[in-house]
């Protein structure tokens, strides 16, 4: 087959702008977007990273509040909703630090400036205001990280934080129904839901 110097042309042409084309049609992989690294795991993104250090966050305060129950309070279902808060989350913990050193992701040693204020309003209570502040600012805390993590779950393309993402789903599922349980959470307290 002999081509001509004309149908060589339209054909070179043609392979030009396809190659343009591809190139400016088709977008940057999330890898190579700002924020996101690649992993033998998938990539890794900004809300990854965050709901690592959320979980984290939640272990450092909700651990003590928990176990502060045990001696503050005179109700045996707060006592008893703290045990659970501290054995979930020392497991929580244990596995968010592992899987963050896996990842290379820094994680927080202390509770952030509004779980702190919280502990310091638990620390100085006891009996049935010590329940109230419990049942209400755990309960608060676990509806707004409940958002953030089914979100990164629902989206995630990093398979070992997808698996993180579900047992942490169930966990945050269970705490708030066991804070429920306790008959003292304020709804009128959380914030309404948006359509």
């Amino acid at each position: 087959m002999r081509f001509r110097f004309g149908e060589l042309l339209v054909f070179g042409v043609f392979l030009l702008a396809a190659a343009v084309s591809v190139i400016v049609v088709v977008p940057r992989s999330e890898a190579s977007q700002a924020g996101w690294t690649q992993t033998p795991y998938g990539p890794l993104g900004p809300a990854d990273r965050d709901l690592l250090v959320r979980v984290r966050w939640a272990g450092l305060w909700e651990i003590p509040a928990g176990r502060w129950a045990q001696d503050r309070s005179g109700n045996e279902k707060v006592k008893d909703v703290g045990m659970h808060l501290v054995t979930d989350h020392t497991k929580l913990d244990a596995e968010v630090r592992a899987l963050a050193a896996k990842l290379a992701v820094p994680l927080p040693d202390q509770p952030n400036p509004d779980q702190r204020r919280w502990l310091d309003e638990m620390a100085g209570s006891r009996g049935a205001e010590f329940d109230r502040i419990f049942a209400d600012r755990l309960r608060n805390a676990h509806g707004k990280v409940f958002t953030v993590v089914s979100a990164v779950r629902a989206g995630t393309r990093n398979e070992l934080v997808r698996a993180f993402a579900s047992r942490a789903v169930e966990v945050v599922m269970k705490h708030m129904t066991l804070l429920e349980s306790t008959g003292l959470v304020d709804y009128s307290t959380l914030p309404t839901p948006s359509p």
